[in-house]
């Protein structure tokens, strides 16, 4: 009632422009769903990279917003424009870098989450919500080894993964002060690694590249005498870092030596899973991955190895209570705010994040309506296909093929060719526009990539690959 006792005046649409009705939010939900089924639906013909046209594009692109309301439909074929010159992660021949799909119905959940638009970052405002986070992340521990007291997170992506674990580990073994403190890892361990120790407070000069063995793995030998020779000199070695699943080979590090050089000389543990953890879901990854059960703390992403949207990761940390003691912080602005209980942590402890939206409904609602079982065929499906094109081009003597993938990534390259021609083999491959791969360079040399992950990838867009890789190497040189 208002102050004289009257009812307000009711609300004119035009006099809310920020509070659309019931008919417009319709109209335009509607417009963008049909937007992406169009999109979906036209994936596996729409060219698997083109940006030809990008700068054209980029020159049509507005500049500063009007003053007055634009047509939707203007402003979502401007969106649909500026969305086509890409490399298409989201379709069945993108086979560069490490693919991440996009599943519709997390897109979906995207959807209601950023319309309900709750706080997840301290448990009193949404306690049921992030009761629901908090449940789904005691299963993924559960599910990798790390039972009572373990903690998980969900994170932007592997990189704030990463750096989390670093802090509690730097926080854990070297207090309040890691002046002294040393990180190992391989040299084919993710950039974000050494990154996330530099963030952390580890000068490059304490951080250490580890030997690797000719298989591309971790030499666990030259760690334990890598931590020795630190000790000797008077510093801090505290945390190693292991891949399960290098970006450039897809090779998985030896986690039970490591494991246990780890245990000898009071190292922590992490393991970056980012790229292959999920693939412990299937009897085929979980006998590859043996060992990742022993870490202090593992990196994942469901947007790599689950085919959700880019920006979703986690971290998963055997002793939660070292997760809380890295991340922290009180404020008098939150004292409203108290505890819920152990069921419904305060994600703002557990991460560098204070500001956080409900991101765990883009995990929880695919899962939950598709089934465990869907992923983890789709996973098995990848690593079928990933033998074959293995089996393929190591039977072909026109091709160098150094490595036996353990996870969904083939190397290669021309056999006694230079770089110049491996990257013109890569550059007739890439103007199929029927599949990408992309590169890197392994012990010097130019290489080749196939790293199939996304979830539209199917035998027939594989057997297609192998088509154009044969006729790409057979093309004169020019």
């Amino acid at each position: 009632m208002s102050p004289q006792g009257q009812p307000p005046p009711a609300r004119r649409a035009e006099a809310w422009p920020l509070e659309p009705d019931a008919t417009v939010m319709r109209e335009l939900a509607g417009a963008v769903a049909e937007e992406l089924v169009r999109f979906v639906t036209d994936l596996p013909d729409r060219p698997a990279s083109d940006t030809s046209r990008a700068a054209d594009v980029i020159a049509d692109l507005p500049g500063a917003p009007p003053e007055e309301p634009g047509d939707p439909g203007r402003l979502l074929a401007l969106v649909r424009r500026a969305a086509e010159p890409v490399w298409e992660s989201a379709g069945p021949g993108y086979l560069a870098f490490i693919p991440g799909g996009g599943l519709y119905t997390a897109a979906v959940a995207d959807f209601l989450a950023c319309g309900l638009n709750r706080y997840t970052g301290v448990a009193a405002t949404a306690p049921a919500l992030v009761a629901l986070e908090a449940r789904l992340l005691r299963w993924l521990c559960a599910a990798f080894g790390l039972q009572a007291g373990a903690q998980g997170i969900l994170t932007s992506g592997g990189s704030i993964a990463n750096l989390a674990a670093t802090v509690a580990a730097r926080v854990d073994r070297l207090g309040d002060d890691p002046q002294g403190g040393v990180v190992y890892a391989s040299e084919h361990a993710h950039a974000s690694v050494t990154k996330a120790a530099r963030l952390a407070g580890i000068p490059v000069r304490h951080i250490r590249t580890v030997a690797c063995t000719p298989d591309l793995r971790l030499d666990p030998g030259d760690l334990d005498a890598a931590v020795r020779r630190d000790r000797a000199a008077g510093l801090r070695p505290f945390l190693v870092v292991a891949s399960a699943g290098t970006t450039n080979t897809g090779t998985i590090d030896p986690l039970p030596a490591v494991a246990e050089v780890a245990a000898r000389a009071g190292l922590w543990l992490h393991v970056d899973a980012a790229y292959g953890g999920f693939f412990w879901l299937t009897a085929r990854g979980r006998a590859r991955l043996a060992g990742l059960e022993r870490a202090d703390s593992i990196t994942l992403d469901p947007h790599k190895g689950l085919f959700l949207p880019y920006g979703t990761g986690c971290l998963l940390v055997r002793d939660g209570q070292t997760l809380r003691r890295g991340h922290a912080g009180e404020a008098a602005y939150l004292q409203d705010l108290d505890a819920v209980g152990d069921d419904t942590p305060d994600f703002a402890d557990l991460s560098p994040e204070l500001t956080r939206d409900f991101r765990g409904l883009r995990l929880w609602l695919p899962l939950h309506l598709h089934g465990l079982a869907a992923f983890r065929s789709a996973l098995d499906e990848k690593l079928d296909l990933t033998e074959q094109v293995h089996a393929a081009l190591a039977a072909d003597e026109r091709f160098e093929v150094p490595w036996s993938p353990e996870l969904t990534v083939v190397a290669f390259r021309l056999r006694g060719a230079d770089d110049a021609a491996n990257r013109a083999l890569l550059a007739r491959i890439n103007a199929s526009q029927r599949v990408v791969l992309s590169s890197t360079r392994v012990d010097g040399r130019f290489t080749l990539r196939v790293a199939i992950l996304a979830h539209r990838t199917h035998r027939e867009r594989i057997t297609e690959l192998l088509e154009i890789i044969d006729r790409a190497a057979r093309a004169p040189a020019t």
